[in-house]
């Protein structure tokens, strides 16, 4: 069984529809796919019925932002109700976020000399965006000749620490992590920093954390290893996913892949099981 549980769609920050997403997870070879959007659940009703046509197993998934110490961390939720009241707020309530978020960085920006404008921004995004994010503001920078590519946009300009930088600040990690279980989900600290990983990790299970996203394209192996024994000595499940959002970042959907006997418990919590296979990158 090969799974991605971290993929983004054009419902937040992601080059291809939610339909579009299934198609290439399913010619990808992979059998789970979790949906996972900035701070929303929009896309999961399109996803669902794409995947009704295909032997996908699809996860409704969601990867809060949050706003500790100055500092962004992600909370990624699993098998949460798309249905859920206190989801659909949040989702109304980050659309609003995001914006002003954008309209700052894009002020950030103009104030180092670069002509660009929000309009940029929009159209960089398409028409069918449900939410503006960083990835639409690097593409915006590379067809405006800024960057040369987004990986570049987000190194030297845009991502976190960097000049043009600035924090989601819509919840604390404690509140993202109980949305996702009010909506009756399994919450997982997506790509958690290593340097703050010991200091941090207690006070997020305290909060009802549950998991660590382990396994990624860019972890390095010593990574990999440091998360894996601190998941096992703190007793919580471990996931792994691409993090794909319009393969400009090295990889096809489908290229990395976990499989059960990496992220079993998590299919267990979500009543998921199938058989095992060895993960490949």
């Amino acid at each position: 069984m090969r799974l991605d549980l971290h993929v983004h769609t054009t419902a937040s920050d992601g080059s291809s529809s939610p339909a579009e997403v299934v198609r290439l997870a399913a010619n990808g070879g992979l059998d789970v796919l979790a949906i996972t959007d900035h701070d929303t659940v929009a896309g999961i009703p399109a996803a669902l019925e794409a995947a009704a046509n295909t032997s996908l197993q699809l996860i409704p998934g969601i990867e809060v932002s949050s706003t500790h110490e100055g500092a962004e961390y992600h909370i990624l939720g699993y098998f949460v109700d798309p249905q859920s009241d206190a989801i659909q707020a949040h989702g109304r309530h980050a659309v609003g976020g995001r914006e002003s978020r954008m309209d700052q960085m894009v002020d950030r920006l103009r104030r180092q000399g670069l002509l660009i404008e929000m309009s940029d921004v929009l159209d960089a995004a398409g028409p069918d965006r449900s939410a503006i994010a960083r990835p639409h503001l690097a593409r915006a920078l590379v067809v405006k000749g800024y960057a040369s590519s987004v990986v570049d946009a987000f190194d030297r300009l845009i991502g976190d620490g960097h000049p043009a930088y600035v924090p989601t600040g819509l919840a604390t990690p404690e509140e993202a992590i109980g949305l996702i279980l009010e909506a009756g989900g399994t919450p997982v600290w997506a790509h958690p920093p290593m340097h703050v990983l010991t200091r941090l990790l207690s006070t997020f299970i305290g909060a009802g954390l549950k998991g660590l996203e382990v396994y990624r394209p860019r972890a390095t192996a010593g990574h990999i290893r440091k998360l894996e024994r601190a998941a096992k000595a703190a007793g919580i499940l471990m996931t792994g996913g691409s993090d794909w959002h319009d393969g400009e970042r090295g990889h096809a959907l489908g290229s990395f892949f976990v499989t059960e006997e990496d992220v079993g418990e998590l299919l267990e919590a979500g009543g998921m099981s199938g058989r095992s296979s060895e993960r490949q990158e």
